[in-house]
């Protein structure tokens, strides 16, 4: 029996250009502005990749180093800047002056998308008339923003703990048996934890693969654990106390014990330890 290996997480993790552009088509539906387009950030600077409501190509794929322009300052200050007459404004750089105006682009809002304090991407809206930019559409942006880097946020937890995984040996061994437990326990946590169900549903979907890792293969079963369920046991599977997984999950110590009484019913089992044993052979667990 060997353990598998997950030195290849980055097949796992979706492609952030992907999270940007949905992000982007949502908020252009809900801040009425003509123009919104986006960009991820990369070895410090941002490019210019996603784009609503353009009408020329003049800003694909431009690329903004910090303090050079809005995006370079937003990059710099790492907080959201609007200017209301792009051309005239004295709070900028005009390094882009050209693409910027090609576009016919005036009132601009930029908003970085924040992880740990740094600027990973920032969502742009725009129009072609000097005006203020409207407080609609400055919350729009900033949720969007939000909204975003708690995803990318995600992303990069599972990555770090898939790379820790990768670091352990191919062997079976009791450690690198444990890392799988607690990055399935860890994993179950942070599905909770988000507030986006599509991405709640990928976070859950990928504890059930690291359930069978360790076999190769998840053997066919008939019972099937509630999410919740299975979060409670992911923890007792870690020697957690009902008290320390309730402060896990943010739920009451009740709670686990209703949740824990379930999933020993449909495991037929009459104890803790029990339900453990029998739902790592149905592969419920790592």
């Amino acid at each position: 029996m060997t353990f598998v290996s997950f030195a290849s997480s980055a097949l796992l993790r979706p492609r952030d250009g992907d999270a940007l552009r949905g992000e982007l088509r949502r908020t252009a539906a809900h801040a009425q502005l003509p123009v919104v387009f986006a960009g991820e950030v990369h070895g410090g600077s941002l490019q210019l990749s996603e784009f609503f409501g353009n009408r020329t190509n003049s800003l694909v794929g431009v690329v903004v180093p910090p303090r050079a322009g809005l995006g370079g300052r937003v990059l710099h200050e790492a907080r959201a800047v609007t200017v209301s007459d792009y051309g005239r404004s004295s709070s900028i750089t005009h390094h882009f002056d050209r693409p910027v105006l090609y576009e016919g682009l005036r009132s601009i809002l930029a908003v970085p998308v924040l992880v740990a304090g740094t600027a990973r991407a920032v969502l742009y809206g725009a129009a072609r008339e000097c005006a203020p930019i409207g407080d609609r559409a400055v919350t729009a942006f900033a949720q969007a923003a939000s909204r975003l880097a708690q995803e990318i946020a995600v992303r990069d937890e599972v990555d770090r703990r898939l790379a820790m995984l990768a670091r352990s040996s191919d062997d079976r061994d009791p450690v690198a048996t444990a890392q799988v437990r607690e990055v399935h326990a860890d994993l179950r946590v942070l599905a909770q934890d988000v507030s986006d169900p599509a991405l709640q549903e990928k976070l859950r979907s990928l504890s059930d693969r690291l359930a069978g890792a360790l076999d190769g293969e998840r053997p066919q079963t008939e019972i099937v654990l509630s999410p919740r369920e299975t979060d409670v046991l992911s923890h007792v599977a870690l020697g957690c106390s009902n008290a320390e997984i309730a402060q896990r999950l943010s739920v009451g110590a009740e709670t686990v014990k209703s949740y824990l009484r379930s999933a020993m019913s449909k495991l037929d089992v009459h104890s803790r330890h029990e339900a453990v044993v029998v739902a790592r052979k149905a592969g419920l667990l790592p």
